[in-house]
C-alpha cells in the first residue's frame, strides 16, 4: 500500500480518508458560531465602529451569514497605524532569535488549528476541503522556511571587509517600521500570512486589513499571532471596505511600507499614490495577478498535459493568480488534446465544497458570475468554439450560491480581449502553434509575467521554453498543476512585469529582504 504524504500540498491533492473525519468534525463544530459579530483589534483593544457592521454571506449558499464585522473608517486606520508605530521600538528591539521562536510557535498553532481554519476558508470563499487544508500547510511551511532563512543569515548580520586601518565593520538588516498588509479573497489565510509573517519576523509591525470577503479567516490569523506571543500593537486587525483605509495608508507618514496582493488596477493605484503622497520613497510590495500560459508540444505526454491543465485552470474555479487561462497546443496534437481535455473537464464535479468529492465549488460572488457569463457570450459572438462548459447550473445548491461550469473555448484571435485580460473565473482559451519558439512568443505577448508551464518530452523544447519565457515561476511536465502549486522553500512565487514589483517572491530565500534595509556599522579600533 503506498505511503500517504504527511500533508496535503497543491500537487498532491487526493482523497486521504484520514483527513475527512477530522474536517467533518470541524464542520460540525463550526456551525454554531455562524453569524457571530466580531470586533476589530487595535493596540490590544477590541474596537467596534460607529459605522456599524457588515455581514459576509457564504458564496456556497447566500442564506448563510458566516460572520459580522465592523465597518472600519479612516479614523480606525489612523489609530491602527499609531498603535503599530508605538509598538515598533520594542518589537524591533526584540532579539531576532526571540522573534523567530515566537513565529515558530505561531506555525505550530496553525498546525493544531488547521481543520478549524480550513473550514472557515471553505465557508468564506468556497474552497474545497483539500485546497483549504493545503493552504494551511503552505502557511506553516512558509513560516518554517522564513525561520530557517533568518537563522542561516544570523538575523541578516554580516561581517564586512575593512575600509581603512583599524576598522571593524558589520552590515545589519534593519526593519522599516509600520506595514499595512492588504490581502485578497482567494488565499485568505496564506497570502496574508506570507506578507505579515515576513514583516513581523524581520522586526516590523503590522496592520492587517483582510478582504471583506474573508474577514473571519483574517481574524483567526490575528488571534494566532497574539496567542503565539506577538505583542498587542505589533499586530493590529481592521475590517471594512478598502476605500475606507486607502487614503490613510498611502498618506500617513508613519506608514513605512505597504504589502498588497490583489488586482492590477488597485495595486497600481496604491503604487502611484504611495509614492506621490509620502514625503520620500518607501517600499511597496505588490502581487497583481497574471494571464498564465500552458504550452503543449507534440512531444508531450497528452494525459499528463490534460491533467496538469485541468488542475491549473480549474483548481479553486480558476480564481488563482497562477491559474492557467491560455493554452497553446502544437497543431499536430490539437484535436487529440482538445478531445481528451473535454472528456476530463466534463468529469469535474461542481457543487458544495463542503462535500468531500467536490472538486470545484462556487466562484466568489455575483460579479464573478456576470464576468463569466459575459466572457462566454463575447467568445461565442467572436466566433470561438465552446469546447465544453459555458453554462451556469440552476439546480440543487446552485440555486443558492454562485456556481458556473468549467469552460474551454478555442479559436479566439491572439489580440482578443479574452486572450489578454485576466478574468479570474474558470474560463480557458486554447489556441495552436507551429513551433515551440512561436508558442513562447505568444505566451510572452502579455503585460503579465507570473507563472507559465510546458509539456514536452523533447529536452531542447523544454530548454527553449526556459530560456525564452518571461515569467517568474515556470514548470515543465507538471501534471499536479501546469502553472499552479508553488510551495515555500521549493518555488519562489515571483511575478515579473505587471505581476509584481520587487522580483523577490513569497517562498524565496530573498523574500525577507523586502522588509529590511541595510545599516553599515563601522568601529575604528
Amino acid at each position: 500500500m503506498p505511503k500517504k504524504p504527511a500533508k496535503v500540498t497543491y500537487t498532491t491533492l487526493f482523497a486521504d480518508e484520514s483527513l475527512n473525519p477530522k474536517f467533518e468534525a470541524a464542520l460540525r463544530k463550526f456551525g454554531p458560531g455562524l453569524g457571530e459579530s466580531h470586533p476589530m483589534h487595535i493596540g490590544g483593544d477590541e474596537v467596534r465602529s460607529e459605522g456599524g457592521e457588515f455581514e459576509h454571506r457564504s458564496p456556497i449558499d447566500t442564506s448563510i451569514v458566516v460572520s459580522k464585522f465592523p465597518v472600519g473608517t479612516r479614523d480606525h486606520a489612523k489609530r491602527a497605524v499609531e498603535a503599530a508605530r508605538d509598538s515598533f521600538e520594542s518589537w524591533s528591539a526584540t532579539p531576532w532569535e526571540r522573534r523567530v521562536r515566537i513565529l515558530e510557535k505561531y506555525a505550530r498553532l496553525i498546525d493544531q488549528r488547521k481543520f478549524e481554519i480550513a473550514v472557515a476558508i471553505t465557508y468564506e470563499v468556497g474552497k474545497n476541503r483539500l485546497e483549504a487544508l493545503a493552504e494551511c500547510w503552505e502557511a506553516i511551511d512558509a513560516v518554517k522556511f522564513y525561520a530557517g532563512v533568518m537563522k542561516k543569515e544570523k538575523g541578516y548580520t554580516m561581517r564586512m571587509g575593512k575600509g581603512g586601518p583599524g576598522e571593524r565593520t558589520l552590515v545589519v538588516g534593519k526593519p522599516h517600521g509600520v506595514w499595512p498588509v492588504i490581502s485578497p479573497f482567494n488565499f485568505p489565510f496564506m497570502l496574508a500570512n506570507g506578507m505579515a509573517a515576513g514583516a513581523l519576523m524581520t522586526g516590523n509591525t503590522v496592520v492587517l486589513k483582510p478582504t471583506s470577503q474573508a474577514p473571519l479567516t483574517g481574524l483567526m490569523l490575528y488571534q494566532l499571532y497574539r496567542d503565539a506571543g506577538v505583542p498587542a500593537g505589533a499586530v493590529n486587525f481592521v475590517t471594512g471596505p478598502g476605500a475606507n483605509f486607502e487614503d490613510e495608508f498611502v498618506s500617513n507618514p508613519d506608514v513605512a511600507g505597504i504589502a498588497f496582493t490583489g488586482s492590477r488596477d488597485v495595486g497600481m493605484r496604491l503604487f502611484r499614490r504611495f509614492h506621490a503622497e509620502q514625503p520620500y520613497p518607501k517600499p511597496i510590495l505588490l502581487e497583481m495577478g497574471s494571464k498564465n500560459p500552458t504550452i503543449v508540444s507534440a512531444s508531450a505526454d497528452i494525459n499528463k498535459a490534460v491533467e496538469g491543465t485541468v488542475r491549473a485552470a480549474f483548481g479553486y474555479g480558476g480564481q488563482k493568480c497562477s491559474a492557467t487561462s491560455r493554452v497553446y497546443v502544437q497543431k499536430d496534437v490539437r484535436e487529440k488534446f482538445l478531445s481528451a481535455l473535454k472528456s476530463r473537464v466534463e468529469r469535474i464535479k461542481v457543487g458544495d465544497p463542503r462535500e468531500k468529492d467536490v472538486f470545484m465549488g462556487p466562484v466568489i460572488d455575483e460579479k464573478a458570475v456576470k464576468k463569466f457569463q459575459a466572457a462566454v457570450s463575447e467568445a461565442t459572438q467572436s466566433g470561438a468554439q465552446v469546447v465544453t462548459g459555458g453554462s451556469t447550473p440552476a439546480d440543487g445548491i446552485a440555486q443558492k450560491g454562485f456556481y458556473v461550469t468549467p469552460t474551454v473555448v478555442a479559436g479566439l484571435p491572439e489580440d482578443h480581449r479574452l486572450v489578454k485580460e485576466e478574468l479570474f473565473v474558470p474560463f480557458v482559451v486554447v489556441n495552436e502553434f507551429d513551433t515551440v519558439k512561436e508558442a513562447v512568443q505568444k505566451a510572452n505577448a502579455t503585460d503579465y509575467g507570473l507563472t507559465a508551464g510546458i509539456f514536452a518530452k523533447n529536452k531542447k523544447e523544454m530548454q527553449s521554453f526556459f530560456d525564452g519565457i518571461k515569467f517568474g515561476v515556470t514548470y515543465a511536465n507538471r501534471s499536479g498543476g501546469s502553472t499552479t502549486g508553488a510551495w515555500p522553500g521549493a518555488q519562489s512565487f515571483t511575478g515579473w512585469k505587471a505581476s509584481g514589483v520587487t522580483g523577490r517572491g513569497v517562498g524565496s530565500p530573498f523574500y525577507l529582504l523586502n522588509f529590511l534595509r541595510d545599516q553599515s556599522q563601522t568601529v575604528v579600533e
